[in-house]
């Protein structure tokens, strides 16, 4: 997770970090949150199988380990997943081959191009083409947003493979 999504998380929960940095030693974070006064209610799982499909998924995450995290769930649900770790060579993939894609699951905050700014490139190639956006934290980001950039829908980091499921097979 990138600094931004850990600070929002940690800024969420009322929480704070600190950071103590020495030249040529290195940087300690540390994150403090407030200590629950009452006992976790525990969040009961869905039961049954989990959406399954064979489509084409596009999956687009700067960081190595989520676009391979991301593959690898969705490949266990089924679905044929193509990895890229830079919005600008999704596109191009894209661009490629336009119909080889059934869905485009993107990350929000990446160098060079934002997945807002691929989501426009990629509806101006395919305007049918479904998206959804992966966010970590963003108090500017709103499903009404969403919908006005044309992206389906969002989904917040990290993603929980019952939720990705779920809404995977609600846009396709």
């Amino acid at each position: 997770m990138g600094l931004s999504v850990v600070h929002g998380i940690v800024k969420s929960h009322e929480g704070a970090i600190t950071v103590d940095s020495k030249p040529g030693k290195g940087t300690v974070f540390e994150v403090f949150l407030p200590m629950s006064r009452t006992e976790a209610a525990s969040e009961a799982l869905p039961s049954g199988p989990l959406p399954r499909g064979n489509e084409r998924i596009l999956f687009v995450d700067d960081e190595q380990p989520i676009a391979e995290m991301g593959k690898q769930m969705l490949e266990r649900l089924g679905y044929h997943v193509t990895a890229r770790t830079s919005s600008v060579d999704a596109l191009e993939s894209f661009r490629a081959q336009p119909q080889g894609f059934d869905l485009v699951i993107t990350d929000y905050t990446m160098p060079n191009m934002t997945g807002a700014e691929l989501s426009k490139e990629l509806l101006r190639v395919r305007p049918d083409i479904p998206i959804i956006l992966c966010t970590g934290f963003s108090e500017a980001f709103s499903k009404r947003n969403a919908g006005a950039m044309g992206i389906r829908e969002h989904i917040m980091k990290p993603v929980v493979m019952h939720d990705l499921a779920q809404m995977v097979r609600k846009v396709l």
